[in-house]
């Protein structure tokens, strides 16, 4: 029945966020031989009522898009809103800090997922494993034997183009790393009070780590953690958050 009428299609956003994903919900459009109009693009900051994208077509593809390319512009607008969150909490006490998003996506979305983290003004952690190399506490288990200066000696021979980075769980544990002299020293549940003190004995020892704040961060103590001394936010939190509203309205044309 929907066939043969045209129509005109309108996405707005209902409430103020960063947007993400409208280039997609265009390609979405662009596959049924449709012609959207995109005002806005990923990475803006729009008000309530903002137009983000409009296409005439058939009423019945108009239709046919509507709802997966509306959710996902919502989803991903959501973590972009989240990570946008945390960047500006953290740089309004260091405006070069960044804040990197970790691996830990939706199965199956993590191409998505990471370009709203990036609209949000966030970077990505270890975005591939080869980028660093980095030592968690599961691969010690196996390495009881080996002073951690020997390990990271051997990684330094094996990968001498590497940054070489270490996952702590405790303030001893950091200090141990920093005095070895890891590139990264990433401080995972970290409390504000303990990132202080690792900080403390950074300068002490003359060390040059980023000392990277891990598990926990968000808008809400991004600022804290900043003061602290962290050189480095590692977070997943964008990836939980709310789904931000894209009303769509249609409109039938002569």
């Amino acid at each position: 029945m929907l066939r043969g009428r045209r129509g005109r299609i309108r996405f707005a956003a209902r409430g103020d966020y960063t947007v993400a994903g409208v280039e997609i919900a265009a390609q979405m459009l662009r596959r049924l031989d449709l012609e959207p109009v995109l005002s806005v693009r990923s990475g803006d900051a729009v008000a309530s009522g903002a137009t983000l994208l409009t296409c005439e077509g058939d009423s019945a593809d108009l239709h046919l898009a509507w709802k997966t390319s509306q959710t996902l512009v919502e989803v991903l607008s959501g973590i972009a809103t989240g990570a946008r969150a945390i960047v500006v909490a953290a740089q309004a006490v260091d405006p070069n800090v960044q804040v990197a998003c970790t691996r830990k996506t939706f199965p199956g979305a993590r191409r998505l997922c990471q370009l709203a983290v990036k609209a949000g003004g966030a970077i990505l952690h270890r975005a591939g494993l080869s980028e660093t190399i980095l030592v968690f506490p599961e691969h010690l288990r196996f390495l009881p034997e080996a002073p951690i200066e020997d390990i990271l000696a051997r990684l330094r021979r094996a990968a001498p183009e590497k940054k070489l980075a270490i996952e702590v769980s405790s303030v001893a544990e950091a200090e141990l790393a920093l005095a070895a002299g890891f590139d990264v020293v990433q401080l995972e549940k970290f409390s504000v009070d303990a990132v202080a003190q690792v900080a403390a004995r950074a300068r002490a020892l003359g060390s040059q780590a980023v000392l990277a704040a891990a598990g926990g961060v968000n808008a809400g103590n991004a600022a804290a953690y900043m003061r602290a001394g962290a050189g480095l936010l590692v977070t997943s939190a964008p990836y939980s958050a709310p789904p931000r509203d894209v009303q769509v309205t249609f409109e039938a044309l002569t």
